[in-house]
């Protein structure tokens, strides 16, 4: 079975980072995504979709020190189901996004972080199977190399 998510919005909260006994990181947060459309009567119409996501492992530890609420990310991961019993005694459930990599799309101005550390758009995806960041090379500016992320996915598994 094919278990794939690809998100791309802003954060909606700021990402809170744990640490589990076994000592790896765990970081969670929301994304925002939109869609906007023309209704059947012609009105422009906007839907939005509110998303938990999930990062474990060196991304968790990226994007508890890179992002903020707001922020513009792509990711990558697989749907979840979470289930649980609330305190009223109620099972309760939902889906949520356990994230296998991250693209932070915010340019270094519009991060607004006051850390020139900051990794820019463009530049690589962080995985939980990277054991470090990659060496950062220098940005020209003006260059026009603006490289948007790659989507491999086949004609027959698009439902329309």
């Amino acid at each position: 079975m094919f278990n794939k998510v690809i998100l791309a919005g802003n954060l909606t909260r700021d990402p809170e980072l744990r640490y589990l006994p076994s000592g790896s990181a765990v970081c969670n947060t929301a994304i925002a995504t939109n869609r906007k459309f023309k209704s059947q009567t012609g009105e422009q119409k906007e839907e939005v979709c509110f998303v938990d996501i999930t990062f474990f492992g060196r991304s968790a530890e990226i994007a508890n020190q890179y992002l903020k609420r707001g922020s513009k990310i792509l990711v990558e991961g697989r749907l979840k189901l979470d289930q649980w019993t609330d305190q009223s005694g109620a099972k309760r459930s939902k889906h949520s996004v356990s994230v296998d990599s991250l693209q932070m799309l915010d340019s270094k101005g519009q991060a607004d972080h006051g850390n020139d550390d900051a990794p820019a758009y463009g530049e690589p995806r962080y995985s939980n199977d990277q054991q470090n960041m990659p060496p950062r090379q220098p940005q020209q500016k003006g260059s026009g190399n603006t490289s948007y992320p790659e989507i491999d996915i086949n004609d027959d598994e698009i439902p329309f």
